[in-house]
C-alpha cells in the first residue's frame, strides 16, 4: 500500500497520506516523499496549486520515527538537534517554501508536527470534525516542526502559549475563531471545497502568488525598509511574466484574463 497517494488533476497536485490505520502519524518515508513532491511542484510549470489531505479519521496523529535511519543507532549529543533540523523543521520548510499556493484539507484530528503542517500550509481548510491538538507538552517534550515560530504568528504570543503550555484539544470552529483555519466545512464537502479552492488558485497567475506567498512569508520577520525594497523587486520580476503582461491586456481590453502559469 503507497503511504503517501499522489495525483495531478487541472493543475492541482494532490499529495494525500495514507496510513489511517496509525491515523497518518508521518514516518520517514512518507515526509521524505512529500519534501520530494513539494519541490517537483515548484519545479514543474504544469502545477500551478497544491493541496495536502489525508486518508481516513485522522489528518496526521503527529511523527512516526519508529522507522527513520536513526531508530537504530545510539544516540549521542547533537543528534537530536540534527534530527529536528533535517526532519521536522525541514519538512515543515519544504511547505512554506513551496513556490506553489498550498492547500491543508484538514479531515480529521492535527496533532504535533501533523498540527504544524497544516498551520505552514498557506490556506487551511478544516471539516466539522477536525481537531488541532499542541500534544508535545503531555510527553514533556518541547514543540518542533516550527510551531513556535508560526503560532504566534497566526494567533499572538498568548494564545500560542495556552495551546503549547496546556495541550488542549482545539475544535474546528474554535480554531477558526482563533485565526488558525479559513473555513470550517462538512465532512462530505471537504474534498469538493478543497477543489475547487485549489482549481480556482491553479487558474491565476502561478509566478504573481509565488511572489505575494514570499513576501507575505516574510512580513513578520522584516523592518519595513527591507519590505518595501523586497516588494519593489517582487513587482520587477513580476512585470516581466506573461501572466503579467496578460492582466494588464485584458484589463485594457475589458476582458477575462487567461493566465497560463508563466
Amino acid at each position: 500500500m503507497d503511504e503517501v497517494l499522489h495525483t495531478v488533476e487541472n493543475g492541482v497536485s494532490w499529495i494525500t497520506l495514507n496510513r489511517p490505520e496509525a491515523m497518518n502519524a508521518v514516518t520517514w518515508d512518507q515526509r521524505e516523499r512529500i519534501i520530494a513532491l513539494l519541490a517537483s511542484a515548484s519545479a514543474d510549470p504544469e502545477i500551478r496549486a497544491v493541496v495536502v489531505t489525508a486518508t481516513g479519521r485522522g489528518f496526521c496523529a503527529g511523527a512516526d520515527l519508529r522507522g527513520g535511519p536513526a531508530a537504530a543507532a545510539e544516540r549521542v549529543a547533537g543528534d537530536v538537534a540534527r534530527m529536528i533540523r533535517q526532519g521536522a523543521q525541514r519538512f515543515i520548510g519544504a511547505v512554506m517554501d513551496c513556490e506553489k499556493p498550498v492547500i491543508a484539507a484538514v479531515n480529521g484530528t492535527a496533532a504535533g508536527i501533523g498540527a504544524h503542517l497544516a498551520f505552514a500550509c498557506d490556506l487551511v481548510l478544516a471539516s466539522e470534525s477536525a481537531r488541532f491538538i499542541e500534544v508535545f507538552v503531555r510527553r514533556g517534550l518541547v514543540p518542533d516542526g516550527g510551531g513556535a515560530y508560526l503560532l504566534p504568528r497566526l494567533i499572538g504570543p498568548q494564545r500560542a502559549k495556552e495551546l503549547m503550555f496546556f495541550g488542549d484539544a482545539v475544535g474546528a470552529a474554535e480554531a477558526r475563531e482563533m485565526g488558525l483555519v479559513n473555513r470550517v466545512v462538512p465532512a462530505e464537502d471537504l474534498e469538493k471545497t478543497a477543489r475547487e479552492w485549489a482549481e480556482r488558485l491553479a487558474q491565476g497567475p502561478t509566478r504573481a502568488l509565488a511572489l505575494t506567498k514570499q513576501l507575505v512569508n516574510a512580513s513578520l520577520d522584516t523592518d519595513r525598509a527591507t519590505a518595501f525594497a523586497t516588494e519593489a523587486t517582487a513587482q520587477e520580476l513580476n512585470m516581466t511574466t506573461r501572466d503579467a503582461q496578460e492582466g494588464v491586456a485584458s484589463f485594457v481590453e475589458r476582458r477575462e484574463a487567461r493566465y497560463e502559469g508563466r
